[in-house]
């Protein structure tokens, strides 16, 4: 028997545990209830439908619970999705939910290690101490975290993941451009999507939290900034501060996408661009990871709804 949900292909009849991702009750065009679900191993997710809902199922069937899923994969739009032909809920005082959640490529020790030797190429002292002191504020929390709910890097540790990702290419493009303050991409980078260790709840179950709602990772992070700047008698005038709050709170680039400010300086420009880079190639690689050669893969949300294809 298959044990991935990835490893299962088209017409296959699945047969597993699964955690449940996403869940939402809905209501169709006949005007019955039904469940849209995302669920999730540690290979991968998929969507499925559970038709003629009733209120009790939502809680049944709620985000974070195992359930054991059976039912034929199908592709609707490219999209693989499960055609739900029941769905039982499991004991879960015997269950390991962690088993079910895809995890970073590297390890936590492997990732701390390698923030630690980057610490020391920050040798303005404004930016390091503000860096090193948030990052170790927070450990064990940004280590496990993810970077989204759904879109990039969604999984266990996949924040520090995209950091160190966006550290390597800064320092990349650093070399190539000695016009750029590499200390201060770096720095940037580092602390860009902190505040996601407090939007986010975690990564079994992600769901935004009450400040990640009404704040959002950015307001959250600029504030943690100037507090641990407080904290060490750094004045909130000083231009190091000022440029480092300026390269969190203009990281996505336009002020509907949720950046109080454009970027205005090269290396704010710099990056935005290297975080929707890494952040795309993250959900192109993801949406390839589960499509057969010669096919496009599923519309991916945060590119456009496009396809990409895999030759």
């Amino acid at each position: 028997m298959t044990n991935k949900l990835t490893e299962y292909k088209v017409n296959d009849v699945i047969d597993l545990n699964v955690l449940i991702k996403q869940s939402d009750l809905r209501v169709a065009k006949n005007g019955k209830n039904f469940l849209s679900l995302v669920f999730e191993d540690a290979s991968g997710t998929i969507s499925g439908k559970y038709w003629d809902a009733k209120e009790t199922d939502a809680q049944t069937f709620g985000v974070g619970k195992v359930v054991h899923l059976t039912g034929k994969k199908e592709l609707y739009q490219n999209s693989p999705q499960v055609k739900i032909a029941s769905l039982d809920a499991v004991d879960e005082a015997l269950i390991d939910k962690s088993q079910f959640v895809k995890t970073a490529p590297m390890t936590k020790d492997e990732m701390e290690k390698e923030f630690n030797e980057i610490f020391f190429e920050i040798t303005n002292p404004v930016w390091n101490r503000v860096v090193r002191n948030l990052i170790q504020k927070h450990e064990d929390i940004f280590f496990t975290h993810p970077a989204a709910k759904s879109n990039h890097h969604d999984f266990e540790g996949g924040l520090a993941y995209h950091t160190l990702s966006m550290v390597r290419l800064a320092k990349s493009i650093s070399s190539q451009y000695p016009e750029i303050n590499k200390e201060l991409l770096i720095a940037g980078a580092m602390i860009h999507d902190f505040g996601k260790t407090v939007e986010l709840s975690g990564s079994i179950g992600t769901e935004y939290t009450l400040e990640g709602n009404l704040l959002g990772h950015i307001v959250i992070i600029d504030e943690e900034i100037v507090l641990i700047a407080k904290e060490l008698g750094i004045d909130d005038s000083d231009e190091n501060l000022i440029l480092l709050r300026h390269m969190v709170l203009s990281h996505h680039g336009l002020l509907e996408y949720g950046s109080p400010e454009r970027p205005k300086i090269l290396e704010a420009e710099i990056l935005h661009t290297i975080d929707e880079l890494d952040a795309s190639i993250n959900m192109i690689t993801k949406a390839l990871d589960n499509t057969q050669k010669g096919n496009f893969s599923e519309r991916i949300f945060g590119l456009d709804n496009r396809s990409f294809y895999k030759y």
